[in-house]
């Protein structure tokens, strides 16, 4: 049976790559040892680094005033590291907040910046949870930076165009990183966690601009200095070695798969058919307004959620694992990252439709 495993983080990997992984785990490049057993430092595994850094910035048309970091930690680390890298501590520093992982980073920078305006939130309509239009937000001029998270993991809220504003943009791509193309000239820093679309957890990127890194620091703790990981190459201090092989191992994967052009494809269908599913069933519903649907993370709830248990537990027989919903929020949840492939999506809709007339409303 094939398993489908719709968690959030940590997701599902490419099998491609995990099979890879495994055949070299023991013996990487004919070497007889493991990449987690040789120095970092070592020419060898520099050339792996340097590679997996192109292949990154091919993937994504990176610019070359951009630096990339491959840093320690997830999403969450960037939360403190942001505003104590780019902000000066009397800075006033704006934040959109969408949902529960923007709320957080919210919380957190209110520890380093003398002023974190709220700029603008989610809100409940008659159509479902969405966030306000680019032109309400309540900006403040001379801002140091304006922070929002494209795609909340949680929530299955997103912001699928890339908002217009004065101070440098800072988003936190953790769950929609290489999902579709993206223009990176328009940020000043784009950080994300390596568990849903890159590789395995304890390991993030930060592409940040270059100007940018020239911020007076606020104390912030060295090993998440983005001026000093930029000047070292991210190895100011031994790196997750096997985090960031893995990683290269998906950028291989996604270049061999057509780029992230591609994958925007691919992740766009799969939402679509799951959306459909939903909207067209009475026994399910999706409580976000339909301009901020989530590609990546579609949260979904039964009409009988007395059903819940039920649900889940003939979906997992079914090889269709980690629905359920975020503490947060509670129903269904399915995350589908690139790794998803289109059959997943298909085998999901398939059970559902099942489930729905078995149980209906």
């Amino acid at each position: 049976m094939t398993v489908y495993n719709f968690s959030a983080g940590p997701a599902m990997l490419p099998g491609p790559v995990l099979k890879k992984a495994q055949a070299e785990l023991l013996d990487w490049q004919g070497r007889g040892v493991s990449v987690m057993e040789i120095s970092h430092r070592s020419p060898e595994y520099i050339a792996m680094a340097e590679e997996a850094e192109q292949n990154l910035r091919d993937l994504m048309n990176i610019p070359d005033n951009y630096a990339v970091l491959f840093m320690h930690g997830g999403g969450r680390n960037h939360f403190s590291s942001v505003p104590l890298n780019i902000a000066p501590a009397d800075a006033t520093v704006d934040y959109i907040t969408t949902g529960s992982w923007s709320q957080i980073a919210f919380d957190e920078a209110k520890k380093y910046v003398a002023k974190v305006n709220l700029a603008a939130h989610s809100e409940d309509t008659e159509q479902g949870k969405a966030i306000p239009l680019v032109g309400d937000w309540k900006l403040t001029d001379g801002a140091a930076y304006v922070h929002y998270c494209p795609n909340e993991t949680v929530d299955g809220i997103a912001l699928h165009q890339v908002p217009q504003v004065k101070a440098p943009l800072v988003a936190d791509m953790s769950s929609v990183i290489l999902a579709e193309p993206l223009d990176v000239s328009k940020f000043g820093v784009i950080y994300a966690g390596a568990q849903k679309n890159i590789g395995p957890s304890g390991f993030s990127v930060v592409i940040i601009r270059k100007d940018l890194l020239a911020t007076q620091q606020n104390s912030v703790c060295t090993v998440m200095n983005y001026q000093v990981q930029a000047a070292e190459r991210s190895m100011y201090n031994t790196p997750n070695t096997w985090a960031w092989y893995l990683s290269g191992e998906v950028f291989k994967w996604l270049k061999a798969e057509g780029g992230v052009a591609a994958m925007g494809e691919r992740n766009h269908a799969k939402a679509a058919l799951l959306y459909e599913c939903i909207d067209n069933n009475p026994f399910y519903r999706n409580q976000v307004h339909p301009r901020n649907r989530s590609i990546m993370n579609i949260p979904f709830q039964l009409a009988k959620p007395e059903l819940d248990p039920l649900f889940l537990e003939q979906a997992a027989s079914q090889g269709l694992v980690a629905l359920k919903g975020h503490r947060f929020v509670g129903g269904m949840r399915a995350s589908m990252y690139n790794a998803m492939p289109m059959q997943g999506a298909r085998a999901l809709v398939d059970f559902m439709t099942r489930f729905a007339q078995q149980h209906r409303v």
